[in-house]
């Protein structure tokens, strides 16, 4: 099988959920079970969860948010009971971890949590050292969650680069 790995894939740049789920098609193709729980993603189209479902059950897709529109633009009433649906996903998160339920879980921009104060960084870190011997877990958001680096094994900051333009300002 495989061995404990955590892996965090943060910052500003494109390409933090394209490499975790890389990671995670890479796992199912050599027959690992793949959990991916998404945090804070907008419900624009149905084509993505359609195109997971293809993918069942090596790979399973959740969210647990309900609001179409993206969590800034909530109401204050409905982030609340949005910060209720995403607590259930994180507790989601826990039961599988515990119950050693896939051997790949990725937690898409679970670090945008800390942000916004609806998970702390030290409830990320008890999230990690729930992580069994045989999990790969991977975490990916804006936030760089610094906090959280001594207790991963890699980290990769996504950038974006400067462009000629703005080197010439």
């Amino acid at each position: 099988m495989g061995r404990r790995y955590i892996h965090i894939f943060c910052g500003a740049g494109m390409g933090k959920t394209s490499a975790a789920l890389g990671k995670g098609v890479r796992a199912a193709s050599e027959g690992k079970s793949v959990v991916v729980i998404q945090f804070l993603k907008e419900k624009k189209t149905e084509n993505v969860e359609e195109f997971f479902k293809r993918l069942e059950p090596e790979i399973r897709l959740f969210r647990f948010e309900k609001f179409p529109e993206e969590y800034e633009s909530l109401t204050e009433r409905e982030r609340e009971e949005e910060n209720l649906n995403i607590k259930n996903g994180l507790n989601f998160a826990r039961k599988v971890l515990q119950t050693e339920e896939c051997d790949v879980l990725i937690l898409d921009e679970i670090l945008g949590l800390t942000d916004r104060g609806i998970v702390t960084a030290e409830e990320l870190k008890k999230l990690i050292d729930m992580v069994g011997d045989e999990t790969e877990l991977y975490l990916t958001g804006n936030c760089r969650c610094e906090e959280l680096w001594p207790y991963v094994d890699e980290v990769t900051e996504m950038v974006t680069p400067f462009r000629q333009s703005e080197q010439q300002e």
